[in-house]
């Protein structure tokens, strides 16, 4: 019998060729990485280098072997900068550790937010393996105002003004960006969500969107739901970011792709991001499953699957678990629009996010997924072009609001040295949706702040270099 790649490669799991770490007494650098083929789609450099890092930053980037006090040989391996997940539900150590393993260093809560910047960055510190950041949630603000009338009614002009005060207040305390999640909220009245838009303008704050149509109806559809935002974005001139567009748009997300070309070649400020798998995974009581979603969307029962059992539902059972509420996965996003977004200007996050290892693979694999499926099994495009994808296209998309992301994303004299170092040949995701928390393969060495997370292909449990992202606090404008 002949094995497959992907056979072969998680039978050897870690036996797979490791690089050594040594260490010397006369150093000019705490940690040198030495001889690999490093990339940065940032300045455009593809070749060998050394790198010497000091203090966590990258103080040197060399033709010539540097010496440090210790030293990664990464000849062979990629270098990289860590990945920036701009999509990451999973705000704590269980992903934080699954993530490490699939190459990420920057984990930001960007579509969902949350409600108080100080009391979630204070409960996160000193308490995590990867770096965080979070922008203020108007779902969670709506439904704080609003309780239970937040599922059934458009606000008030009273409770708009309390809503806008808030998202205000939080902007004020460094939010990264206003993340909304209309398709969750149906009630929101175009003008109430307007007003968000307006205070973001006031903060030159990105507004970021899960759309509030993902049908396959004209009227209701993503391509309908993406123009809402971008219209909204450039009439207070902000930046408009839309969230996972294969699992919105589904087979229409060709053409929402090609709307978002051609606005950003037209000076739009508008970018996107998008995971690689053919499910959506959500919540099961949510607005998503009201009734008539099987025609809206093209699926049927048996394309759900609960994601606790990976059993196949049936008009009984989904009435079952819709009242008992969790995370379905849905089977229905065409390969094509994978494709399209592979292909496309879209930049990676992972929109996932894992509770005692019950979820979606994306919460694992996202990334090592696009490098061995998408990079070097298809050849849909090429390594640097991904890892662009991976860091400095998510950087760049913040940066302007979080002067922190300006050394991230990038391997340059003075950025941060986060670092994801992987054999290009042998990387490759194996979580699955009967398994969804199965670590990635092939990442030798992952480094957050200069600190080793993953060394020699082993998670390093202990470790909590990660560090808290914000904007710099202003006085709020209300």
């Amino acid at each position: 019998m002949t094995l497959s790649r992907r056979e072969l490669l998680v039978g050897l799991g870690a036996a797979a060729l490791l690089p050594s770490w040594t260490e010397a007494t006369n150093f000019d650098y705490d940690l040198v990485v030495l001889h690999g083929r490093v990339i940065d789609p940032a300045t455009g450099l593809d070749d060998i280098r050394h790198l010497g890092i000091l203090r966590g930053r990258i103080q040197a980037v060399s033709k010539t072997e540097l010496r440090g006090k210790r030293a990664v040989d990464a000849r062979g391996l990629v270098v990289c900068p860590g990945f920036i997940d701009p999509i990451s539900h999973g705000q704590n150590l269980e992903n934080d550790m699954v993530q490490a393993q699939d190459g990420v260093t920057t984990k930001l809560q960007i579509e969902s937010g949350v409600l108080d910047q100080d009391e979630w960055h204070a409960a996160n510190a000193g308490q995590r393996m990867l770096h965080y950041g979070a922008s203020v949630g108007y779902n969670g603000i709506r439904r704080r105002i609003m309780g239970e009338r937040a599922d059934q009614d458009a606000a008030s002009s009273e409770e708009t003004t309390t809503m806008a005060r808030m998202l205000d207040q939080q902007l004020a305390a460094g939010a990264l960006a206003v993340g909304f999640g209309l398709e969750y909220q149906p009630h929101a009245s175009r003008k109430e969500v307007f007003e968000m838009f307006r205070v973001a303008g006031r903060h030159a704050a990105p507004c970021t969107a899960h759309v509030r149509y993902g049908t396959l109806q004209d009227d209701a559809s993503a391509l309908a739901g993406v123009q809402e935002i971008v219209a909204n974005a450039q009439a207070v001139r902000v930046g408009a970011h839309i969230h996972h567009v294969p699992s919105m748009a589904l087979r229409t997300t060709p053409d929402v792709l090609d709307y978002l070309l051609t606005a950003a070649a037209n000076g739009v400020d508008v970018t996107s991001d998008f995971y690689p798998y053919n499910a959506f995974g959500t919540g099961i009581g949510s607005e998503v499953f009201a009734p008539g979603w099987q025609e809206k969307f093209g699926l049927r029962f048996e394309d759900l699957e609960w994601a606790k059992t990976h059993e196949r539902l049936t008009p009984e059972t989904f009435e079952k678990y819709r009242k008992e509420g969790g995370m379905v996965i849905a089977h229905g996003i065409p390969e094509n629009a994978v494709w399209a977004a592979v292909k496309g200007p879209s930049m990676i996050g992972s929109d996932g996010g894992l509770r005692e290892g019950v979820g979606h693979p994306r919460s694992a694999g996202t990334y090592a997924r696009v490098l061995g499926r998408y990079v070097h099994e298809l050849g849909v495009i090429t390594l640097s072009n991904a890892i662009a994808k991976m860091t400095i296209l998510p950087a760049r998309r913040f940066d302007s609001r979080c002067p922190a992301l300006r050394r991230k994303g990038r391997i340059t004299v003075g950025s941060d040295a986060d670092l994801a170092i992987f054999d290009p040949k042998q990387v490759l995701d194996r979580a699955t949706f009967d398994d969804p928390a199965l670590p990635s393969l092939g990442f030798q060495w992952v480094l957050v702040a200069g600190i080793p997370v993953i060394a020699e292909g082993r998670l390093q449990p202990d470790a909590r270099p990660g560090r808290g992202l914000r904007a710099p606090r202003r006085v709020a404008s209300s």
